[in-house]
């Protein structure tokens, strides 16, 4: 006997597994909280197993609801694509798309290569800020969507991975050592800057700036050269440098999101098909160890 999947449902649990919660799914899919409710149930009843349940901090997938999801993404991003191959519509015209620096030839950089091969008529635009800077341009119209790193949290955009923050260090260096501890900031406007900083002093670490002009290739280097250490997310650290352990007197620091940000206006077609790259980009990434 053929069963078939109702793409519906689908995107309803989808939604309500990337946002934890009802009401925030409702809201993205303009649709009640009751219907929304509905829909998981029925699909639930399809499926013959429980989906979500509740804890502290809202709702979470279940074991079955794990395994449904990362193919119920694949499925609706497969549909999406027929959808628009099929109706033959050609996505045209101007993307402004913010990205922080240490995510624009890391993690993106396969997913602006698999758009630009997809929508070759799309004009892209990159700004790279620091990711306050990138949310104030985002509210200010200047771009169309950002990719923005934030401390785990609530949040108005949608996560779309959680990375380890790191100290990172020369292979072998010396400068992990050292004290006051030199430290390497890309720019004093870095979201990472007021964790690292607050994790420093609650540690009772003496520590100094190094570099702090907005230049992460300097950054690069000043820690390549074993002048100072950094912090990055784990995802984007260069191989030829050390993640470093604990265990060497440096304070631990908390985890961050990568959340993908629209404008609450909405978007052209050509963006949110941008938005669809990256976050299928991003759920297919190996994941840091």
């Amino acid at each position: 006997m053929i069963r078939n999947l109702d793409t519906a449902l689908m995107r309803t649990f989808v939604t309500v597994a990337d946002k934890a919660s009802m009401t925030a799914a409702a809201n993205a899919l303009h649709l009640t909280q009751g219907a929304i409710s509905q829909q998981v149930k029925r699909l639930e009843e399809t499926l013959g197993c429980s989906l979500f349940e509740r804890d502290r901090r809202g709702l979470r997938l279940t074991r079955s609801g794990e395994r449904l999801f990362d193919k119920a993404k694949r499925l609706l991003s497969l549909n999406d694509e027929i959808w628009a191959e099929m109706a033959g519509s050609t996505v045209a015209g101007q993307v402004r798309l913010g990205v922080p620096y240490d995510l624009v030839g890391t993690l993106l950089a396969p997913v602006l290569k698999a758009y630009v091969e997809t929508y070759p008529q799309v004009e892209i635009s990159l700004v790279c800020a620091s990711s306050p800077e990138l949310a104030s341009a985002l509210a200010a119209g200047t771009i169309d969507l950002a990719v923005i790193e934030e401390r785990v949290g609530p949040t108005s955009g949608e996560c779309l991975a959680i990375d380890r923050l790191v100290w990172v260090g020369a292979r072998g260096g010396t400068a992990r050592a050292k004290r006051p501890l030199p430290v390497s900031i890309v720019a004093d406007t870095c979201a990472f800057r007021p964790v690292v900083l607050s994790a420093l002093n609650e540690h009772g670490l003496e520590w100094r700036t190094v570099f702090e002009n907005g230049n992460i290739d300097a950054t690069t280097a000043t820690v390549r050269s074993d002048l100072a250490v950094t912090t990055w997310l784990a995802s984007t650290v260069p191989a030829d440098l050390d993640i470093l352990p604990f265990d060497v007197g440096l304070p631990p620091l908390p985890n961050f999101a990568i959340n993908l940000h629209l404008p609450r206006h909405g978007v052209g077609p050509a963006a949110q098909e941008f938005a669809r790259h990256i976050r299928d980009g991003l759920a297919r990434r190996p994941q840091a160890a």
